[in-house]
């Protein structure tokens, strides 16, 4: 078998090849030990896994996966448009969304997603590691109502220390990018509701941080459509209405145990013609 590399699509042997994972980077140890650094191609998690662990994937397993999270896609999508069908006539004016993604290929699909659904959404492709520095000066540029700070997570020791942030990957950038948006939004006097998170993430600091939804009580896989119902939820959502996770928690693949939070009124306006 060919030495693993970059980009490469692995599973690993000691999870039961569980998880389809690109890999990011590899890490050279002392005593040419190499580490590779992993993300999933349909769940929002990062991990790392000495590469005598990995497995290559076959084309075969490629495609089924891709055919999954497509099937996942588009059975949300066509759902949402069965429900919009049966509506009155109406011009509807619903909350625009501004979607900060440290994965490229997720940015892809959720921007698929948001056009399927007839959403107003702006999609950015931006590292969770950089995502604090540019946060501020997008939500000048689109002065969005809504705001997703997502990417890749984990817990480098699963099970333990879920009090300790050097135990999360990425979890204190999407803190510190939560922050930087409440100084946003106390600046410019805005009701921003936010989501932050991905797998694993550490949801208490999330939430202290600011965020009104986050991920992970449970600290658990998140499916990658997570992050983007709750934003169509409360961009879909009546001005009226307070929103709260038990109005999507069965759109969820794992409900609460994935995601929670305080709620935030809904940021669609109706003219009924």
């Amino acid at each position: 078998m060919r030495e693993i590399k970059k980009g490469d699509v692995v599973t690993r042997n000691s999870y039961g090849n569980d998880i389809v994972f690109s890999v990011k980077r590899i890490l050279k140890l002392v005593g040419n030990r190499k580490i590779a650094i992993l993300k999933g191609i349909n769940v929002r998690v990062e991990a790392d896994a000495p590469i005598e662990d990995l497995k290559l994937a076959s084309k075969e397993e490629q495609n089924k996966c891709e055919q999954e999270l497509e099937k996942r896609i588009n059975s949300k999508i066509n759902n949402e448009k069965m429900e919009k069908y049966n509506r009155r006539k109406e011009i509807v004016y619903t909350g625009k969304i501004l979607h900060l993604d440290g994965d490229k290929r997720y940015s892809e699909k959720s921007m698929m997603y948001y056009k399927k659904m007839g959403l107003k959404a702006i999609v950015k492709n931006i590292p969770e590691n950089k995502q604090a520095r540019a946060v501020y000066r997008l939500l000048t540029i689109y002065n969005p109502d809504i705001l997703v700070i997502t990417g890749h997570d984990g817990m480098i020791k699963n099970g333990a220390r879920y009090r300790d942030i050097l135990n999360y990957r990425n979890s204190r950038h999407f803190i510190q990018t939560v922050k930087e948006a409440r100084r946003y939004d106390e600046n410019h006097d805005k009701n921003l509701v936010i989501f932050a998170g991905a797998c694993q993430s550490y949801f208490e600091a999330l939430m202290e941080a600011g965020a009104n939804f986050a991920s992970s009580p449970a600290r658990i896989l998140i499916d990658f459509l997570d992050p983007l119902i709750v934003a169509k939820s409360i961009a879909v959502g009546d001005t009226n209405k307070y929103i709260t996770i038990d109005d999507f928690a069965n759109e969820l693949r794992d409900g609460k145990r994935g995601i929670n939070g305080i709620g935030a009124r809904g940021k669609k306006n109706i003219i009924f013609i």
